[in-house]
């Protein structure tokens, strides 16, 4: 079938009263998806004959349209029977399926479209079943209650769509649609729509579909074309930090903040609503009025940032936005497809960013393998540059504010009268100074929050957990500066847990090189300018209520290179004199020696 000769809605066979309501809607030209799936739908194959259609494609690409033009165009109005059944997995895309339909329905005499789901009156939804319908466009959960009770006759339904069924299935739903499925007359046509094709999709399509013809937009398991994917690495105590430039950077950004759980979620969101930030949450403590009432808000643009749960945020419909923000990257690889399709719809380019720190670039690469795709790792913005752009953003905002001159004119002198001694250099700066003043001062003397490259490079072992070699007794990087810690494996001391010591209780950025760990203390290294912070900030922390004790270790290199070289040439042991005493003035009130002394011995002997 050549799709290429379709080039408008008529030549698609769309009759006049639904082309008249595209034509009103602004629809020009068919999308990918509409071009290629109405002609199978409607029989206009070379076949001449109307067959089970598999949709791969991203959220945002048509896929309404695509299945509802020749949905309603197949109905037959004179019988107030649902006739046809669209399933979606959350209320909000049930929601939104249902007003594109009626949208398109417009011109269409009597037509009657139904949205039921959780959450709304079931005795209203049961009363307009019961007065007729033509289309259902449910939630499987509800539709499940409506089947039981007998409110739901589905014994003429000859046309079933299912709306994002790989998050349906994820949801749990998989029961349900097989009852549902089970419900419908065997003779039926069944259309599903899918970003994903994971093993359910594929089973539903072989135990319920006849002969489907399966039509991809890209490639499957794909991200969106039109999606910009993009990186920050940093230590993960700045990621939030982190956030919050990179949403000061884009001034008109206008997105999804994706975190991992609803405890995090809310402690996102109330940090950005208490900093000022046009923020709420969504997550699935909230009621169905509060989920409500944020979509709304967000919808109309009220709301410049929504963070939410993957849950709480599957089936959400909402254009335009230019940005999706993983605070951390999902496990499973569909979850990201799904978040970083939001965006970069109907043909508008959009950005995926992830924040994260060094132990998930692993599933970093896992996922830019997956797709197919290389991120650009990005720079977080410095305080000059966030300053600059938003300078820059007030400037243009100026520029296009619509001014009113008869209901600004009586203001106009007093305030004239009131800065005339003024000039319009010094206007500016004070404009200027009232609206960034409180930036400036916010990123006064902040550092930068990017790991350098080299250090990630360095970092790739002892991050990722890699054990020590056997011997420890190494010089330190050019400049690391070797320390000492009292923990050691007997603690159950692992590269993360010391990682996430210095995260907690330094208060500074601290690059850390290799991490050596022995029975019962470890060695890891840090930047020379960092090495006398973590000591002091380290001197007052325990662990497991044991005070833990940091200090430089360069002083006693010579005692553990020759703890580490004994057997091997017992005459490189021994020490001279001037070593030796360097070495008792090292010693003297260091309770990190007494430490080493009393238990370096047991340590070696362990380790055989």
């Amino acid at each position: 079938m050549n799709t290429d000769t379709f080039s408008t809605f008529e030549e698609l066979g769309i009759n006049d009263a639904l082309l008249h309501a595209v034509e009103e809607l602004g629809y020009v030209q068919p999308m990918p998806i509409q071009a290629q799936v109405i002609p199978v739908i409607l029989g206009l194959t070379d076949d001449g004959v109307a067959r089970d259609v598999v949709g791969l494609a991203q959220t945002g690409t048509g896929k309404t349209a695509a299945f509802g033009l020749p949905l309603l165009q197949e109905l037959d109005l004179e019988r107030a029977v649902p006739q046809s059944l669209v399933l979606a997995p959350t209320r909000e895309l049930c929601l939104q399926i249902a007003s594109d339909l009626q949208d398109y329905a417009k011109y269409l005499p009597g037509c009657t479209i139904l949205p039921v789901y959780g959450g709304s009156s079931i005795g209203s939804q049961i009363g307009a079943l019961r007065k007729g319908v033509h289309v259902i466009v449910a939630t499987p959960g509800r539709l499940i209650d409506l089947m039981e009770r007998g409110a739901a006759d589905l014994s003429e339904i000859s046309t079933l769509v299912l709306d994002e069924a790989d998050e349906m299935l994820s949801m749990g739903f998989s029961d349900d649609i097989d009852a549902i499925l089970a419900g419908i007359p065997s003779e039926h046509r069944t259309m599903l729509f899918s970003a994903t094709m994971p093993a359910p999709i594929a089973r539903i399509s072989q135990q319920y579909m006849h002969n489907p013809v399966e039509i991809t937009i890209g490639h499957k398991n794909e991200g969106a074309a039109n999606v910009n994917h993009v990186y920050y690495l940093v230590h993960a105590k700045d990621k939030y930090a982190a956030l919050k430039r990179i949403v000061d950077y884009y001034p008109s950004i206008y997105g999804i903040i994706f975190c991992r759980t609803k405890a995090e979620t809310q402690e996102i969101a109330s940090q950005l609503m208490n900093e000022g930030y046009n923020a709420d949450t969504l997550h699935g403590d909230l009621s169905q009025q509060q989920r409500d009432l944020v979509m709304q808000k967000f919808r109309m643009r009220h709301l410049q940032l929504l963070v939410a749960t993957d849950v709480a945020a599957r089936g959400l419909d909402v254009d335009d936005l230019t940005h999706i923000i993983n605070y951390g990257l999902p496990d499973d690889l569909e979850v990201y497809t799904h978040r970083s399709g939001r965006t970069g719809r109907a043909g508008k380019r959009g950005t995926s960013i992830a924040i994260i720190h060094t132990r998930e670039k692993r599933k970093l690469a896992e996922i830019e393998r997956t797709l197919g795709k290389t991120f650009e790792r990005g720079t977080v913005p410095t305080a000059r540059k966030i300053t600059e752009k938003q300078l820059f953003n007030l400037a243009d905002r100026l520029e296009k504010v619509e001014v009113q001159e008869e209901e600004i004119a009586p203001l106009l002198s007093p305030i004239y009268k009131k800065l005339s001694w003024l000039s319009t250099e010094d206007l500016i700066k004070r404009i200027v100074s009232l609206e960034f003043n409180r930036m400036i001062n916010f990123y006064k003397g902040s550092e930068d929050l990017d790991i350098p490259v080299e250090q990630t490079k360095r970092e790739k072992s002892p991050r990722s957990g890699r054990q020590p070699s056997g011997n420890v007794s190494h010089a330190p990087e050019p400049g690391y500066v070797r320390l000492f810690i009292n923990l050691g494996k007997r603690d159950g001391i692992r590269p993360k847990v010391i990682m996430d010591l210095l995260n907690a209780n330094v208060q500074r950025h601290v690059a850390v090189g290799r991490i050596d760990l022995l029975t019962n203390f470890s060695f890891f290294e840090v930047l020379q300018k960092d090495a006398r912070f973590v000591i002091k900030d380290m001197s007052h922390v325990f662990f497991h209520d044991r005070r833990i004790i940091v200090e430089n270790a360069d002083s006693m290199s010579a005692e553990e290179d020759g703890r580490q070289r004994k057997g091997k040439d017992k005459s490189r042991n021994a020490e001279s004199p001037s070593r030796r005493s360097r070495k008792s003035s090292q010693e003297a009130d260091s309770p990190f020696w007494e430490f080493y002394k009393s238990n370096g011995k047991k340590s070696k002997k362990r380790k055989g």
